[in-house]
């Protein structure tokens, strides 16, 4: 696979996990009282790495670095830590399953 198509790929992941966290928002502003006081702090944490996510959509399209190394640790660490919220976000809301496409 060669740099502009990996650039795409990872576009295309984080597009994804872009869509998954607008879907748990979404779910989570329909909550009331309690329920919905539990997860605002999460979703605030959400709402800050789909800004995150964003900027490295924006930055892929833009420019394609050739040279992987500490962009892409820094890439998997952000799946990781956008993964993790995610599901802890569905677990608050009472969810056993991750809604669409999983985790």
């Amino acid at each position: 696979m060669d740099v502009k198509d990996y650039c795409e790929s990872v576009g295309s992941e984080l597009n994804g996990w872009k869509t998954k966290l607008n879907d748990v928002i979404q779910r989570t502003e329909k909550m009331a009282g309690k329920d919905k006081e539990d997860v605002e702090p999460l979703v605030a944490e959400l709402k800050d790495m789909m800004d995150d996510l964003d900027e490295r959509i924006a930055a892929l399209a833009r420019e394609c670095p050739t040279e992987w190394g500490g962009e892409k640790s820094d890439i998997e660490g952000k799946m990781t830590q956008v993964t993790h919220k995610w599901k802890e976000v569905y677990g608050a809301m009472g969810e056993e399953e991750y809604g669409l496409g999983g985790a």
